[in-house]
């Protein structure tokens, strides 16, 4: 798809709004609105950010053309001075955001989006996408990653995304993760990651003996011989022919053996089974990898089974974040500026998870001074001054558990983007952008990155912050109480 198209990339009740802003004489009102996500995928202890490169080359490239007027007119909009609004637009925003590879958690704005009404609101939908899907897949493959303890983890799930955008996304998201490279050739050429690949079953079957496949893979490959030993029987025949390969033409040639590949069977037996065999042949530096629908849940009972396996590659549910397949990260309006004052509103529902949190927003992480670990977040209105030497913190849900931090340092996490539509941001490459996020996990303490039931990092409201929340929710009923 041409990104000349993405204009059009946004539910079309966008556009409808838009005609009646433009109607009512409302497209220069100022806007905020946060994005961020109620939850965390896989009852996960944290987020990873990602997205915001995809975020900002789409805001400069945003430009409607003659044929998207066309279209839209054709749609049923006709408000003429409307569609010449449009055709005229140049998009004129602040946007504030965390960095790409930032922990984040849920209920507090990734993003923060200022500008005209229309403007902010109209795309809604292409900021959704160009961060949801970064944000769930990086998380996704962190998971992955903490769960192999160290060993190395190769993205193979480039025939398993859903559709080549996302195998080209996914990719990169999961090398930031952690993960050492992937077998995306595309992907390594668009943005500069190691790649890696070995040989399918069916190159051994070309063949007219398993012996003879992995000879000849040899002689072509021998500085990064890899093995696949599962086409017919690992033990039986894979192993034994792999380490005939590797003492008649290998190690004679001054090279090694550099790997043997599982892909079926049941993965710890089988990695004893060669690793054992291996040594018994003397061939020590020679490293076991494992693939076959794997996850952080496999992967971590292969490892508490003392399995053998030196890397592993993560295919299908990690491109896919499978058994949680969806962030649902919101875009939601939290103030409006009116005679040059900045109103804050709420989102009032039922469900206690869709209350918004009000306003024009900063914010920090409070770090502890000693150990550099992370104690939570604050969010706090913006031209509020927080206290750098004792700071009230609570849970919003549950007041009286309370504390008051010392011995503690802030960092505002949001930095600027976009001003007046002007791009002030650096884009670090992406071996900046996984380095980034390595520091930010290790920031955080084990206990939050736990797999199951991990503790609960709290994100806290600023006293003034909850104040006003409470006031407008009040505000809420007493209003609901007149009308009904």
């Amino acid at each position: 798809m041409n990104n000349k198209n993405f204009e059009l990339l946004a539910d079309y009740y966008e556009f409808t709004m838009a005609q009646t802003f433009y109607h009512n004489n409302q497209q220069d009102n100022i806007v905020y609105y946060d994005v961020f996500t109620r939850s965390h995928p896989d009852n996960n202890g944290y987020l990873i950010f990602n997205g915001l490169e995809r975020v900002i080359k789409n805001i400069l490239d945003f430009k409607f053309e003659k044929e998207h007027i066309d279209f839209l007119r054709k749609s049923g909009l006709k408000d003429e001075g409307f569609l010449q609004y449009l055709l005229d637009m140049k998009l004129e925003l602040d946007i504030w955001a965390v960095p790409e590879g930032s922990v984040v958690f849920k209920n507090e704005p990734f993003l923060t989006i200022r500008g005209p009404i229309i403007q902010a609101q109209i795309i809604e939908t292409l900021v959704l996408l160009s961060v949801n899907y970064s944000t769930l897949v990086t998380t996704k493959a962190s998971r992955i990653v903490n769960a192999a303890q160290g060993k190395a983890i190769m993205e193979f799930g480039a025939r398993r995304a859903q559709g080549y955008d996302a195998s080209l996304e996914g990719a990169r998201c999961a090398v930031i993760a952690g993960c050492i490279g992937t077998s995306n050739t595309l992907a390594g050429f668009e943005f500069d990651l190691p790649v890696s690949g070995t040989i399918a079953h069916s190159y051994v079957q070309m063949h007219d003996t398993e012996y003879e496949a992995f000879m000849n893979y040899a002689k072509v490959n021998p500085e990064n011989c890899v093995l696949l030993v599962d086409t017919y029987n690992t033990l039986k025949s894979g192993m034994p022919n792999a380490i005939k390969v590797a003492k008649e033409y290998l190690i004679p040639n001054g090279y090694q053996l550099k790997a043997i590949r599982l892909d079926s069977g049941d993965l710890a037996y089988l990695s004893k089974k060669c690793r054992q065999m291996l040594d018994e042949a003397g061939l020590f530096d020679t490293l076991i990898t494992a693939s076959n629908s794997l996850n952080e849940y496999v992967i971590s009972d292969l490892l508490n089974q003392d399995a053998k396996i030196d890397s592993f590659g993560v295919g299908e549910n990690l491109i896919t974040a499978k058994s949680d397949a969806v962030l649902g990260g919101v875009y939601k309006m939290v103030a409006i500026e009116k005679n040059d004052q900045i109103k804050p509103l709420i989102k009032v529902s039922e469900s206690l998870e869709k209350i918004t949190n009000p306003g024009y927003k900063k914010l920090y992480r409070v770090y502890d001074k000693d150990t550099q670990k992370a104690i939570a977040d604050y969010i706090a209105l913006h031209d509020e001054d927080v206290p750098t030497d004792s700071l009230y913190l609570f849970d919003e849900l549950q007041p009286w558990k309370e504390k008051t931090v010392t011995n503690y340092y802030l960092k505002e996490l949001q930095v600027p983007i976009f001003v007046k539509g002007k791009l002030v941001y650096d884009l670090p490459n992406q071996h900046q952008i996984k380095e980034y996020c390595k520091q930010e996990l290790d920031s955080l303490w084990d206990e939050v990155k736990r797999m199951v039931n991990p503790h609960k990092y709290y994100v806290d409201l600023s006293p003034k912050l909850y104040e006003l929340k409470q006031s407008l929710i009040q505000e809420h009923k007493e209003v609901t109480k007149k009308e009904s």
